[in-house]
């Protein structure tokens, strides 16, 4: 049902702690004129549990207004089933077209009570649902024997999988087949999963530099695998940002740099300063020196 790039948008600030509209505007717009296959808001570069509810319905509502058709994909992530049902209703009301859904976090739920949870919540929205697994940030394994509960509900159409391990994409395919759209998200090991695959990117670092990363993709899914790989190699510093406890600042801080946004966040998470801010700018400044140009495809 999906694939290609989408990006996980990040969620933009005013410096009165407002919501910024008409950046957000403009930077989800640069997603698609680059080319994105989609959007995915209020996830956790996007700041999510630091949003009120209403937020994130506007930004929903912004994403759609710049997306030129393409979907745009709520995430829910509530640490009790009966909230995230209540966000994914709103979220379906509003017109998304579809949920990411975590499971809830922070709590470390069992098997069962992680596969119910994600079941409720996307029936309770009657949209097309990606589950996001992410052991490695949130605690809890969406493991092959919980897809296979999760498989007999038709609107769940699509995996994020973030669990670091490289080996799962072909374990999923040669398992499943088709019967899950395989999105890697985690933007250092994007091309291995693509070449293995993966079927989309839910992207980090192309917020800042949306070109390279749709090339990349596109490249991958023409079989030009060297070309590809020779962007990506360039590209890896600055995808290993993604890869940190501080995601959101790392990014915001490239977003800076290449695309003149603003780094500011919603507390208590802060934008980078001191050694960590020179050493993040020193990535992005080296990576912006050496651009490669990109082939047509």
């Amino acid at each position: 049902m999906w694939q290609g790039v989408f990006p996980a948008v990040t969620t933009k600030f005013t410096d009165d702690d407002r919501l910024d509209r008409a950046e957000m505007e403009r930077c989800f717009a640069l997603q698609v004129e680059a080319g994105v296959d989609g959007l995915i808001v209020c996830g956790s570069l996007g700041e999510a549990m630091a949003l009120e509810p209403e937020e994130k319905l506007e930004i929903l509502a912004i994403g759609k207004s710049v997306s030129g058709g393409r979907p745009v994909l709520m995430t829910v992530c509530e640490s009790s089933t009966r909230r995230a049902v209540s966000a994914a209703q709103a979220a379906a009301k509003a017109g998304a077209d579809g949920l990411m859904v975590l499971p809830g976090v922070p709590y470390k739920s069992a098997p069962h009570e992680t596969v119910a949870h994600l079941l409720a919540v996307t029936r309770a929205a009657g949209v097309p649902t990606m589950i996001y697994n992410n052991p490695v940030a949130y605690g809890v394994d969406v493991t092959q024997p919980m897809f296979e509960a999760l498989a007999v509900e038709p609107l769940v159409v699509a995996m994020k999988e973030s669990t670091d391990d490289i080996r799962r994409v072909s374990e999923v395919i040669s398992h499943f087949g088709d019967r899950f759209d395989v999105f890697t998200g985690v933007d250092n090991l994007a091309l291995e999963s693509l070449v293995m695959g993966a079927t989309g990117w839910v992207a980090g670092l192309v917020v800042a530099f949306p070109k390279e990363t749709v090339a990349i993709w596109k490249l991958a899914q023409a079989g030009r695998i060297e070309e590809a790989r020779a962007i990506y190699r360039w590209f890896r510093p600055l995808l290993d940002l993604d890869v940190s406890t501080n995601l959101v600042q790392n990014i915001k801080r490239a977003e800076v740099h290449a695309i003149r946004s603003n780094d500011r966040c919603r507390a208590p998470r802060m934008a980078l300063s001191g050694a960590e801010a020179d050493r993040v700018d020193g990535i992005v400044r080296a990576a912006l020196e050496c651009r490669p140009v990109l082939p047509n495809v």
